[in-house]
């Protein structure tokens, strides 16, 4: 790989940007590259790849470069990480980083703490290593390290999944069908998906292989009354309706409006016509109220952490602390309530997060189950079994990037008697 000081400095310019901001880092990344709508396909996959890895290795790249600056950080993951040699950096370095490389190539990792190895805050290894041990935490940490690939769900409603794969072998897209999801493809490399026709015409969505088994979870039946009660963008939410083939009517609803307005168009490349959208305005929104015992599932995928994404988010690990998982945890509580009061007897609720932490999952569940005696606890498990997938997943499911090959998530099915 050539690398050109142009592109060393705008790394370090984006970088001292994201080290800097508590938002969002693909939202940088965005704005970034509008703003420098010149920047060429290479020169945007250089500073794109350099700043993650550094979001990613962040620690263990300051432990080695003994230095937090954004420049000397970009240099470390290009040759911590990027496995580029100074003779490959001749001409870019300026007067004296020749020694940042020097140190980077020296640093003896084994000797780092464990959790400047792992690449986590302190506060978040030391909850990992206590609940799993050590060792398992280690795993835990490496497999949220390593970049996602992309997977995709193919609308069933429209292709099966195996013309799908030969139609994208046809166009020079390689693939394989997902472990566990009946309806996922996974990508072996990162193509421009969103310019393919199967992707232009409905035929897929770009959706982790986690996130497809939520709707599986809630295997929702034809004709059916569904809410999706924190639908985001809509993903699960057509996932759902391809389960459905277009029958019965779905409520993605959500408190923003500006990711609900994203669903939209989402919907009419799927050809679906069932989803209604509808914006609360909190958990005693009075529209939702009217639906009251009516809704025969219900699938909240609460706000959380995001943990469990950090595969693609490495940014969340260093802008949430433990008091900002304990805010949260009080909002799941508040909005897993409200979603509750939807369902209608005979109905099955689930609750999910992408986190990995208990105080935002097993805890939320077990608060839940213990104050409302109508609801039955239901397996997971053998949910996911009743439709042929068969997945180590727990009674409770817990999916792991290491063990499952797909985002973190948590789920607690049950039914309301």
């Amino acid at each position: 790989m050539i690398v050109y000081r142009a592109q060393l400095a705008r790394a370090e310019t984006l970088l001292a940007e994201l080290l800097s901001s508590s938002g969002p880092a693909d939202a940088a990344v965005s704005r970034y590259f509008r703003a420098h709508r010149n920047l060429g396909q290479q020169d945007r996959a250089f500073v794109a790849e350099t700043v993650y890895a550094v979001l990613r290795r962040r620690r263990s790249l300051e432990a080695a470069a003994q230095s937090a600056s954004p420049r000397d950080l970009a240099i470390a993951a290009l040759v911590r990480v990027r496995g580029l040699s100074g003779r490959a950096l001749e001409g870019v370095l300026r007067e004296g980083e020749e020694a940042v490389v020097t140190r980077v190539r020296a640093a003896k990792t084994d000797a780092f703490p464990p959790a400047v190895r792992a690449d986590l805050p302190d506060w978040l290894w030391e909850r990992l290593a206590a609940l799993h041990g050590e060792a398992e935490a280690m795993r835990i940490a490496q497999g949220l390290l390593n970049p996602a690939p992309l997977d995709l769900r193919v609308n069933l409603a429209k292709l099966g999944r195996d013309e799908a794969l030969e139609r994208l072998r046809a166009s020079g897209i390689e693939g394989e069908p997902t472990p566990h999801s009946p309806a996922g493809i996974r990508l072996a490399e990162k193509p421009a998906i969103n310019r393919h026709p199967l992707f232009t015409t409905g035929v897929v969505e770009v959706q982790d292989e986690g996130s497809q088994l939520l709707a599986y979870l809630l295997a929702p039946r034809r004709g059916e009354m569904i809410a999706d009660y924190c639908a985001g963008a809509g993903g699960k939410t057509l996932a759902l309706a391809m389960m459905m083939r277009g029958t019965g009517r779905i409520y993605a609803m959500d408190v923003s409006a500006k990711r609900l307005a994203e669903l939209a168009p989402r919907a009419a490349r799927a050809g679906v016509t069932s989803v209604h959208p509808l914006v609360l305005s909190g958990e005693g929104d009075a529209r939702a109220k009217r639906l009251a015992g009516k809704i025969d599932r219900v699938l909240v995928d609460a706000p959380c952490s995001g943990f469990g994404t950090l595969r693609r988010n490495p940014d969340l690990k260093w802008r949430h602390g433990p008091q900002a998982i304990a805010e949260l945890a009080v909002k799941q509580a508040r909005i897993l309530e409200a979603a509750a009061r939807l369902l209608k007897p005979g109905g099955r609720l689930v609750y999910a997060t992408c986190s990995i932490l208990p105080e935002e999952n097993e805890a939320i569940a077990e608060a839940f189950g213990a104050s409302h005696g109508d609801f039955s606890a239901l397996s997971c498990r053998e949910l996911l079994g009743a439709q042929r997938i068969d997945i180590d997943c727990g009674e409770r499911l817990r999916l792991w990037p290491h063990r499952h090959g797909c985002d973190g998530f948590f789920a607690a099915a049950f039914e309301r008697r």
